[in-house]
């Protein structure tokens, strides 16, 4: 098994025609994954030939859904019209909308998450890598060979990080890798991840990668001491971010004590977590829990 993303799974990409469309619709298919079509309303009816097979064209989402029963769509058109993008594909009645475009601006994200709310669509981002079940399905631009199918579930801020620990940790191998993006404000939480994980029955350990600025990992972490009963083991970037410092993402945002590397990792093992302090501390935590 595996969460939000599997070999059933039908794929739209919104943006397939532009240049990065282009690029990671054809290292998806590389990857396996089930793409069904693109939409770009001013070349629908046209087919893009790719190695694996071509594909069609369509002028909506809802027109990509009723000619292929898709049911996730990955975005990656400019910021200036993912706000558009995604209400388009929840009004459609997609299930899964994973947004890959970076700079989308914040309201423009509180507006397009609580409409898809309200639609039954799950949102994967904005600015994230997406998601993949490794040997199944990939929706994004995570690579897909640099791991192999396994029984660890992981989820991050990250996209950077999420493939260091892919990496590391490929001869175990994952049910599903989730980038869940660094944006203050984002569709799918930490807290989604651990309880899809938790209710996975072929995921066996958790890696949950987290970073400085904001309190999702101290939600998190009280998750994960009320329901969460597999291991989980954790990573926070930022422990060498000087004070006063704004870092990387635009939700890394430090203010005093509040969202540092150290309160975060308090949070984490107050509720069992093992938390490294490098990412390769981390992987060998997750293979000391998993020879215990």
């Amino acid at each position: 098994m595996a969460i939000h993303l599997s070999k059933e799974s039908k794929i739209l990409v919104q943006g397939m025609t532009g240049g990065e469309g282009m690029k990671h619709t054809r290292r998806m298919l590389a990857a396996g994954t089930n793409v069904v079509g693109g939409v770009n309303p001013r070349k629908a009816g046209r087919t893009v030939d790719f190695e694996e097979r071509s594909v069609p064209v369509f002028g909506s989402v809802a027109e990509g859904i009723d000619a292929t029963g898709a049911d996730v769509t990955v975005v990656f058109v400019p910021p200036a019209f993912t706000k558009a993008a995604v209400t388009e594909a929840a009004d459609a009645g997609i299930g899964l909308a994973v947004v890959i475009t970076e700079g989308v601006p914040v309201h423009d994200s509180v507006a397009f998450l609580a409409h898809a709310r309200g639609r039954g669509t799950r949102v994967i981002g904005p600015n994230c890598p997406g998601l993949i079940s490794p040997g199944q399905s990939n929706a994004g631009i995570i690579p897909a060979d640099i791991t192999k199918p396994g029984r660890i579930g992981l989820v991050s801020k990250s996209g950077t990080l999420t493939y260091q620990l892919m990496y590391e940790l490929r001869d175990i191998g994952f049910s599903t890798c989730v980038g869940i993006g660094g944006d203050p404000v984002v569709g799918t939480t930490h807290i989604d991840c651990l309880a899809a994980f938790q209710d996975d029955p072929d995921t066996d350990l958790i890696v949950l990668i987290g970073e400085i600025g904001g309190d999702a990992e101290e939600r998190a972490a009280a998750y994960i001491r009320d329901h969460v009963t597999k291991p989980v083991v954790g990573y926070i970037a930022g422990f060498t971010a000087p004070e006063g410092r704004t870092m990387g993402h635009a939700g890394a945002i430090v203010s005093g004590s509040s969202g540092t590397a150290r309160a975060k990792q308090q949070a984490l093992e107050a509720a069992g977590v093992r938390v490294g302090r490098t990412p390769t501390e981390t992987a060998r935590q997750v293979v000391a829990v998993l020879d215990a």
